[in-house]
């Protein structure tokens, strides 16, 4: 593959934001190539579809094929963005469990509801650094 500086730093800021990652360090060899290159440079910056609208497909994609060790990156990296929200995500949950199937829905359930608390509890922590930094007092 002959890589294409340009299209390579313009992949790699994508796949950044869209998994919502500080940083994504280069790698070597075609494949990481071709995913940097043509599926975050190219692919996920094309017209037609809000990066929100391609994760929605992602994500039923993943759980409609039983691919339950991806999803979690996904529904991840939708909440951090702000993509969609706790609600949303359990909506999700609801009705990708009646087209997927009570296992597959299961298991998501299980994946989302563990992320929104992992999130909630990253959020409270935060809030307690940002009021003990204001005030010199730790929060209750």
């Amino acid at each position: 593959m002959d890589s294409d500086p340009v299209k390579r730093e313009r992949g790699l800021e994508t796949m950044r934001a869209v998994y919502a990652w500080p940083e994504v360090a280069d790698g070597p060899g075609d494949f990481f190539g071709y995913t940097v290159e043509h599926l975050f440079g190219e692919i996920w910056n094309r017209d037609g579809l809000t990066v929100r609208e391609r994760r929605l497909l992602l994500i039923g994609l993943l759980v409609g094929r039983g691919l339950h060790d991806v999803v979690g990156i996904q529904v991840q990296a939708a909440l951090a963005n702000d993509e969609l929200d706790a609600d949303a995500l359990r909506e999700i949950v609801i009705l990708l469990t009646h087209y997927a199937g009570w296992p597959d829905g299961a298991k998501l359930n299980s994946q989302v509801e563990s992320i929104i608390a992992k999130a909630a509890k990253a959020q409270t922590k935060e809030a307690r650094a940002d009021e003990t930094a204001a005030t010199g007092e730790p929060a209750d």
